[in-house]
């Protein structure tokens, strides 16, 4: 009883120095989510853990996050959402694993787990930019339901093919970025960037802290020690005048603006802007505004305390860009070299995913993750709705939990998809099917599984209600089933993350 008391004293008292910063710290969950959830650092199988020393993520900025419920397919058989590149919550939730922490349950963001891994997809035949695979197989947690599996393949681009980039690296120099995983790693993974480009390429350097600054007005690529140079000399210090260099970054883009080129702002941050406009409200007003220049903007986000991953996110879905998270130079590597031109450029905006379901063979249904995503149905044909980017090579993959009808079998859902090409504004429409064939879980594609697993990981996690019989011994034997090749050894590094969070609900069992 002392123990608990202690910690949720720490938090009172962190939660009222937060309120009288004007910070929102993000509390979730109830009985079932912990006693703090989102702030103390979310649930594990449904145990909260009470560790003083989680009590350093109690400042962290989270986005509440309400579940997809089972919609009854004979009401609502159409459902509607836009697509979701971002891949910031599975580093994020690494990060917590491998300190032996839990996650806050609002960190966990199931669609951006799953997307964070490649699939076999084919790539697309003719004109499309896309290609569209569905599967529906047995779902491991309920063995009465089914699972869903809409893939979404975006075309390769040769890295020599690629258009010339204007590039404009926003980078947060404010006193809160100088711990080494905050400026330091953000300047040596531009590094890692620069050292890509090509002499067609440009790049302009923008810092802020008190106020902005232009740092390096847009220089060619071919000129690399210039570039490096400017990195190398950013330090540290002050507070952090968000948006005031957000609005100098895209000016400075703006003016070297390349009508046929990738032209695109890349901010590094914590997210904590307090100095001028810093709002999220005023942020977003400020981003959908600029991004009709035809820049985009992709957010790199750093740091473990007083995190603010509600902003980033909000700041690149606005911005029609993406969102990475860096625990490391590993990360680094993944997005500024293996994934450079789907980080850079976009093949499609605006994309939109619709499903109509049979309700002969559907009796409801429910989305995992992309709640933030959601649309409505009227929005699928209005191009003046935003929705997601996709970047060349990139892949998005959306699950859903089937509760059907009976046994019966064959095509379960009419799958739309409507995108714009990344210069034009009138939307353009594939379509393809979704047959289930009967395959039971184990049956599935090695794809289907591993997807499953990290989606089951997912709702453990979060302490979903809809887990069912998930448990982190299925998790780990999917994972493992499903391994298949391997190459940059993130799955193996999954089975270990997923064997992490094992154990620390198993030792929180044993404290309490």
């Amino acid at each position: 009883m002392k123990r608990v008391l202690i910690v949720i004293l720490v938090a009172a008292l962190a939660c009222s120095k937060a309120a009288e910063e004007g910070q929102v710290v993000g509390v979730s969950g109830g009985v079932e989510g912990g006693i703090f959830g989102g702030v103390v650092g979310g649930t594990i199988g449904g145990v909260a853990p009470m560790r003083l020393d989680d009590m350093k993520e109690v400042q962290s900025q989270y986005a509440t996050i309400e579940e997809h419920a089972f919609k009854h397919a004979k009401d609502e058989p159409v459902t509607t959402f836009a697509i979701d590149v971002d891949r910031a919550s599975y580093a994020n939730v690494r990060r917590f694993l491998t300190a032996g922490q839990a996650p806050p349950a609002e960190a966990v963001r199931i669609e951006e787990m799953i997307n964070y891994f490649t699939y076999h997809y084919p790539q697309p035949a003719g004109d499309v930019p896309f290609s569209i695979t569905t599967e529906v197989a047995g779902c491991p947690w309920n063995t009465n339901h089914r699972l869903l599996r809409i893939g979404i393949q975006g075309r390769n681009l040769e890295q020599w093919k690629m258009a010339p980039n204007n590039l404009v690296f926003l980078l947060d120099t404010s006193g809160s970025m100088q711990p080494p995983e905050r400026l330091p790693l953000i300047k040596s993974a531009f590094r890692l960037l620069v050292d890509q480009l090509r002499a067609e390429d440009r790049v302009a350097i923008v810092a802020y802290a008190g106020s902005p600054g232009l740092v390096l007005p847009s220089t060619s690529g071919a000129d690399k020690d210039a570039i490096l140079r400017a990195l190398d000399n950013l330090g540290a210090g002050g507070s952090t005048a968000g948006g005031a260099g957000i609005e100098l970054a895209y000016k400075v883009a703006e003016e070297n603006l390349l009508a046929e080129g990738n032209n695109r702002v890349i901010l590094a941050t914590d997210g904590d802007f307090n100095v001028g406009v810093s709002s999220v409200d005023e942020l977003e007003k400020l981003i959908e505004e600029k991004r009709k220049s035809g820049v985009h903007l992709s957010v790199i986000g750093v740091g473990d305390n007083n995190y603010h991953d509600a902003n980033l996110e909000t700041l690149a879905d606005k911005g029609n860009g993406n969102y990475a998270y860096l625990d490391s130079m590993k990360e680094a590597e993944k997005v500024f070299k293996h994934e450079l031109t789907g980080t850079l450029v976009a093949i499609a905006k605006d994309v939109k995913v619709q499903l109509e379901f049979d309700p002969s063979l559907v009796a409801s249904y429910r989305q995992i993750g992309y709640e933030n995503r959601a649309l409505k149905n009227e929005d699928f044909e209005d191009d003046t709705k935003d929705a997601g980017e996709l970047g060349a090579g990139h892949s998005v993959t959306a699950l859903y939990e089937i509760e059907p009808v009976s046994s019966a079998r064959g095509a379960i859902a009419t799958v739309k998809l409507r995108y714009k090409e990344p210069k034009e504004e009138t939307s353009k429409l594939i379509t393809a099917k979704a047959l289930d064939h009967g395959a039971s879980a184990y049956e599935a594609s090695a794809d289907m599984q591993f997807a499953a697993a990290v989606a089951e990981l997912g709702m453990l996690l979060r302490n979903s209600p809809h887990k069912g019989t998930a448990s982190y011994a299925d998790a780990m034997q999917l994972a493992r089933v499903a391994h298949g090749e391997d190459l940059d050894g993130l799955r193996e590094e999954f089975t270990r993350l997923v064997d992490s969070a094992r154990t620390l609900g198993e030792r929180t069992i044993v404290e309490k």
